[in-house]
């Protein structure tokens, strides 16, 4: 599937389960980078708003680009209240935004789905000549409990194209973060937690774009398998999903 509709049926599950994120992101920039009130921030791949309502609650001016329509409109009306939020049908490859116009490009769990080269240029062009770009992921723990192992190897198992679309893939590639921001770029990592009963670990499964569907005939062996893994680990009927946030983030004047 292009991997610009591949959420296009996820929407309802990616509003209710997909995690935030914390505090601390929007501090560092803050306290490191000039984040200000009056900053324009481009965020990129922006989804449901998750990564662009602590920047509007901030007081920043907030500019989400996404290219897949539902996903796009469920932002829209999430956000509908925040008056400095405006949505923007565009990729990372070709925001439709002006030259030099905003003060920072972020993207939440989103750079994995992006062309890097043409995403790289298209972001020196909108940013301004001291802008910064951030990428940020949650990234799902995966041996710090019983739990969370049973969970990964679920997915080993039933997901359809996990191995190949995994952001790991990115992280994990030494020179994938570096080609992107340069060498120096630096790094901050913050806690984050879910907490699910087993509706909420449904959900959060299949908000998911590798996780098959009903009518998949893997479907039902993964949510038998689900539901034997929640009722092993449960502890007063929840289970912890726990998260590193990962921050990468980087001046557009230092980058080569």
């Amino acid at each position: 599937m292009d991997a610009k509709n591949r959420f296009s049926t996820r929407v309802q599950n990616y509003i209710k389960y997909r995690p935030g994120y914390p505090a601390g992101v929007v501090e560092t920039l803050r306290a490191e980078c000039g984040l200000t009130p009056a900053s324009f921030v481009a965020d990129i791949g922006s989804g449901t708003g998750l990564l662009a309502r602590p920047f509007l609650d901030f007081g920043c001016h907030v500019l989400g680009v996404e290219p897949n329509g539902p996903m796009r409109a469920a932002g829209e009306q999430l956000l509908a209240h925040y008056r400095l939020f405006t949505s923007l049908d565009g990729a990372a490859e070709a925001t439709g935004l002006p030259t030099a116009s905003v003060d920072f490009v972020t993207a939440g769990q989103a750079f994995h789905w992006f062309d890097p080269a043409r995403a790289r240029v298209e972001f020196r062009r909108i940013l301004k000549p001291d802008g910064w770009v951030m990428l940020v992921w949650n990234d799902r723990r995966m041996e710090s409990s019983p739990f969370l192992r049973a969970y990964e190897a679920l997915l080993r198992t039933y997901a359809t194209d996990y191995a190949e679309i995994n952001h790991r893939n990115v992280e994990e590639n030494p020179d994938a973060i570096p080609a992107f921001l340069g060498r120096d770029y630096r790094v901050a990592h913050f806690d984050n937690i879910q907490v699910f009963d087993f509706e909420g670990l449904r959900g959060r499964l299949l908000s998911s774009s590798y996780a098959p569907e009903p009518g998949h005939p893997q479907y039902e062996p993964m949510m038998d398998k689900l539901r034997r893994i929640f009722d092993r680990y449960e502890q007063d009927g929840r289970v912890n999903f726990e998260y590193d946030t990962q921050m990468y983030y980087r001046s557009i004047q230092e980058t080569v």
